[in-house]
């Protein structure tokens, strides 16, 4: 990758904050600009606060040099003048997406792709009026992106393939792990699998057949420890003989028995909710979350020299 690449990422929230980390880990030249002064200051202490943890767990070599690499604009103008790349982080409200992408189209040089971290608008909903409509799409994150790489790349039907190519080379240059989604969904792929997981697991919950803990316990301890390395296709290719079509043609019936009783839409009702949350409080006190959000993340970090250490076997 062109270690001169300037990025400009657009919104100095926890988003934005990390895809500054992610691109300057990368060797980038990034600006930052938000439009509250005082959450762009914010946002440069927190940087090196994240660039220190990530230093103090091997994951980057110098926290100082990381830091460097991001400058904070105060003006939208000096943030995207002469960038290659627009990454925007701003609140998912749509007629904030289609103020700011009818600002960068205007200001941006015409060749920088204009990328938005939404996780719920598609591109189509404020992109169409614009005259530079063809270099702007979807560039979902996983949070927290410097420790899960995986980006939803998505474009609108009239995104330009160079730009979806374009896109998904930086996003392997600097270390993530882009997949092209190709047809525009509500919520692209990431969310719809998190909803189906969590859909079955309210539905088994409210019928008394677990508690939250041992749900938590069964992905955890079970699921999640082979979805950290292998996806659900790759695991059901693995546990036949034959591969994924004898495991189909063993269990095909199993789950299409199991589906007649998953048709449910309603919403999570308030009780089950309730119940559910008081659970979660059990084991967890609400004024401990912050410090477990922090552990969580420090497992990620292990999590991530563990994995990158097991691909240099595979490689």
């Amino acid at each position: 990758m062109d270690k001169s690449m300037k990025i400009a990422v657009i919104g100095a929230g926890l988003i934005g904050q990390a895809w500054a980390l992610v691109f300057a880990r990368a060797g980038c030249e990034v600006r930052l600009w938000d439009g509250d002064a005082a959450a762009l200051a914010r946002s440069r202490v927190l940087v090196g606060e994240l660039a220190a943890e990530l230093a103090g767990s091997g994951l980057v070599r110098n926290a100082g040099e990381l830091v460097a690499r991001v400058a904070t604009c105060a003006r939208l103008e000096d943030a995207l003048g002469g960038v290659d790349y627009v990454q925007e982080n701003l609140p998912e409200v749509l007629a904030l997406k289609r103020e700011i992408f009818a600002r960068m189209d205007a200001i941006a040089p015409a060749a920088a792709v204009l990328a938005s971290s939404t996780s719920s608008i598609p591109a189509s909903a404020f992109t169409e009026e614009l005259a530079g409509r063809a270099r702007c799409l979807v560039a979902h994150p996983v949070n927290p992106p410097y420790l899960i790489p995986v980006v939803e790349v998505c474009g609108a039907p009239w995104t330009g393939s160079d730009t979806i190519d374009r896109c998904q080379a930086l996003m392997l240059a600097i270390g993530q792990k882009p997949v092209h989604v190709r047809k525009e969904l509500e919520g692209f792929i990431l969310n719809r699998l998190q909803g189906a997981l969590l859909r079955e697991a309210f539905r088994l919950v409210e019928q008394g057949y677990v508690d939250a803990d041992g749900l938590d316990t069964t992905v955890r301890d079970g699921l999640g420890l082979r979805w950290s390395f292998i996806g659900p296709f790759e695991t059901i290719d693995l546990n036949a003989p034959g591969g994924l079509a004898d495991y189909c043609g063993r269990y095909g019936g199993l789950y299409q028995s199991i589906a007649k009783e998953q048709t449910s839409t309603e919403p999570w009702s308030p009780e089950l909710v309730a119940r559910l949350h008081a659970e979660r409080r059990a084991l967890l006190p609400a004024e401990a979350l912050g410090e477990r959000r922090t552990w969580r993340d420090r497992r990620l970090m292990a999590l991530a020299l563990h994995k990158q250490a097991a691909g240099k076997e595979t490689t």
